[in-house]
């Protein structure tokens, strides 16, 4: 399963999201901190609107495979800059949120995120779970998953061939 990390404004609905991916009850909690969750990261809206911790951002989405520019189908502008995923260095999808709301305008936010580099756009809702399943299917399909899972150890043979390139590069180093 991939790994995403959730930054939008405050109130853009990413907790909300994440109770709602997860499987929880929805309740309303202000994100106060990054949290890391099984599947997620969440960030507070704080980080994206601030311009003094929107740096932090980028460290935090080495943490994950995927990351997720939030965007409330009610936004009356957007904040993301055009071009703004080609500042991490992994797949940026986004999501809109809120789409049964009554002054939704699901296209004009769908454009703003394209406009910032989204190449995936997820419609959602948290509240009547439309488009969630898409999006859950989207982060459970580990084909576009660059992270290889590497051995815990060596295997004795691979550590022999280590050991004797070793030497013979101290030999001819030392000659």
């Amino acid at each position: 399963m991939k790994k995403i990390m959730l930054f939008g404004r405050v109130a853009a609905g990413k907790t909300t999201l994440t109770q709602a991916l997860r499987g929880e009850e929805i309740k309303y909690f202000k994100t106060q901190y990054v949290n890391y969750l099984d599947t997620v990261i969440d960030t507070p809206g704080e980080y994206t609107e601030r311009r003094e911790t929107s740096g932090a951002l980028s460290l935090y989405a080495y943490e994950a495979d995927v990351v997720g520019l939030v965007l409330s189908a009610n936004e009356p502008y957007s904040i993301f800059p055009p071009c703004l995923t080609s500042m991490v260095n992994r797949e940026a999808i986004g999501i809109v949120t809120g789409i049964d709301k009554p002054d939704a305008n699901v296209e004009r936010v769908t454009r703003w995120l394209k406009l910032a580099g989204c190449k995936k756009v997820f419609a959602v809702s948290s509240i009547t779970g439309e488009g969630i399943k898409e999006l859950a299917e989207f982060l459970n399909d580990d084909k576009d998953v660059k992270r290889k899972k590497l051995p815990q150890k060596p295997t004795a043979q691979i550590e022999k061939k280590t050991e004797e390139k070793t030497s013979k590069q101290l030999e001819t180093w030392l000659l």
